[in-house]
Parts: C-alpha cells; structure tokens; sequence
C-alpha cells in the first residue's frame, strides 16, 4: 500500500507524533522512508547565509555545517531510525511548503507525513503556524495523500480496524472515497461513511425548520445509498451515518464513537475564492481536534 513515504520534519519536540506515524507505517509496509528537514531560508537572495530554523541563528551555509545538521537529525531519530531497513536525510533551504512540494516532485512518495503545528508559532522563523500556512500549501496541491498527526493521542499506527471517511459528496470527496476504498481493501478493516449536515450557518438568510434538517438528512442517506454503497461489494464491513450540527464538531464526534484508526477527508469542499485561501476550515479542525491520524486528499 505504502512503498515510499516522505516525512517532512523541523527535527523538534513538535513533529515527535508525526515521526511516530511515519516510522511505524515505513516499518509495517517495508517502506523507503526519506526524512525531509528545511533547514532555513535564505536572509537574502541567494545568499548563503542562512536563518535557521531550530536556533533562530543566521548561519553560514556549507558541507560542514549541512552533514552537522543531518547528523543532528540522525541522533534524534536514532531509536526511530533502527526500526526500518530504508531510510534517507535530506536537509535543504528554502520555504518549507515549496521545498516539501519539490522532493515530492522528485522522490514520488505514496504518502506525505506532517505534523500539524510547529508549536512555535510566537517565535517561528516563518511566523505562521503550519497548519495556517505550509500544511495548507502543501494539501492544496500534493501529488499524492498527506497524512496529518497533531496531537499525541494520535500518534499511534498499528493494527488498522475502522477507518471514518467524511464526505460532502463533492468531487473532491469522490476522491477521497477512492483512495479510502482501496485502503480498507488493502489493510482488510471496516469502512465507516460520514456526513455532518451543516446546520451551523443560515440557509437563504433564515436557520433551517426542523423537518428541513430531517428533510434534508433522509436526502443525503439516500445520496450515500446512490453514490457509495454500489462500490462497496468487496467490503465485507461497513456502515453510513448522517448527523446534524457542525460539520468539524460531528466528525470528531463520529471518529471518536467508532474507535477510528484514520479520518480520510478531501482537502477542500468548495472551490477557493483566492489563491491563498486557508486550508478548508472543516479539515483544519478536525486535523486539530481528532484523536486519530487524518488524511487530506487533494485528487
């Protein structure tokens, strides 16, 4: 399923769950594991002084100083590092979602794995946090999925049992449901299909009566039926739920309620309106909030 995975990491506290994931799927699928660190970005132009990211120190960029920092980044992977056949360090300079885009582009992974925050957002280099900004640019055009651990509890990969898909029956979700469709075929778990009817902003300037939401939830069990169930004839287990509230809130809710072992969502629901809009605010709480690895696809 997984034969290559690219894990981009600032090699600090704040990526130690994301690493986790990363190492535990390269040891389960024998996977090639190629650990990405940006080591900074240029002061200026070309110029190779360099702000580093972990000291916050301009730096003289060269060898000694490039196989220091790989090393570093040995040292704190090493237990991690001993588990897998397959690994390589790649240290670059530059702006972080370009640089993660361009190994991909290059080494062609199957899966991307990040953390979801820095947690230095006050005093980061690139003064945003990744969710509000590298992992955004990276999900809206990743040549393949981005997987996502944010918090400790997620941190854990093992045994796959449940995994929770949540569309909006977008086009982007029907991809969504693709990858999520081969995964469950591939690890032999069961399949649960969400939608949360979004009932936490007004329709047409007025809130929705209560036979509109049941209306509407009776409309969107008979589009899962339609959409989704004729595909699923080699999946021996499965169900679909359709709640009501808000959209981020529910899925949480329904992942936690099943024991999810991932959430696979699509990377947006609607087309964005600038070029640098913020990551779908649906994906980017339930990154924040679930207490299970999520997965963003963008096609």
């Amino acid at each position: 399923m997984f034969k290559k995975i690219l894990f981009a990491t600032s090699a600090t506290e704040a990526c130690d769950h994301a690493a986790r994931v990363a190492f535990n799927m390269a040891k389960s699928y024998d996977a090639q594991i190629c650990i990405l660190h940006v080591l900074g970005v240029p002061t200026r132009g070309f110029s190779q002084v360099v702000l580093d990211v972990k000291t916050k120190e301009k730096v003289t960029l060269d060898d000694e100083y490039i196989a220091w920092v790989e090393e570093e980044i040995k040292v704190h992977y090493s237990k991690q590092i001993a588990t897998v056949q397959n690994y390589e360090i790649k240290v670059v300079i530059g702006l972080p979602h370009r640089e993660i885009l361009r190994a991909a582009r290059e080494t062609a992974p199957d899966l991307i794995v990040m953390g979801g925050s820095t947690g230095d957002d006050e005093d980061s280099v690139y003064k945003k946090s990744m969710v509000g900004s590298t992992l955004q640019r990276v999900a809206k055009v990743a040549p393949c999925p981005l997987l996502v651990v944010n918090r400790p509890a997620a941190s854990f990969w093992g045994g796959m049992s449940n995994v929770v898909f949540g569309t909006d029956f977008s086009k982007a979700s029907d991809a969504a449901f693709r990858f999520a469709l081969k995964l469950v075929k591939a690890l032999d778990c069961e399949l649960h299909i969400f939608h949360a009817l979004d009932i936490g902003s007004m329709h047409l300037g007025r809130s929705m009566t209560q036979d509109e939401i049941e209306s509407n939830l009776r409309e969107s069990l008979r589009r899962i039926r339609g959409r989704y169930i004729p595909e699923m004839k080699d999946i021996p287990e499965y169900d679909f739920e359709v709640w009501e509230g808000i959209p981020y809130v529910e899925i949480v809710k329904y992942a936690r309620e099943k024991h999810a072992d991932l959430i696979i969502m699509a990377h947006h629901t609607q087309k964005a309106s600038q070029e640098d809009t913020r990551l779908g605010s649906n994906i980017e709480q339930v990154i924040v909030r679930a207490g299970c690895p999520v997965i963003s696809i963008n096609r």
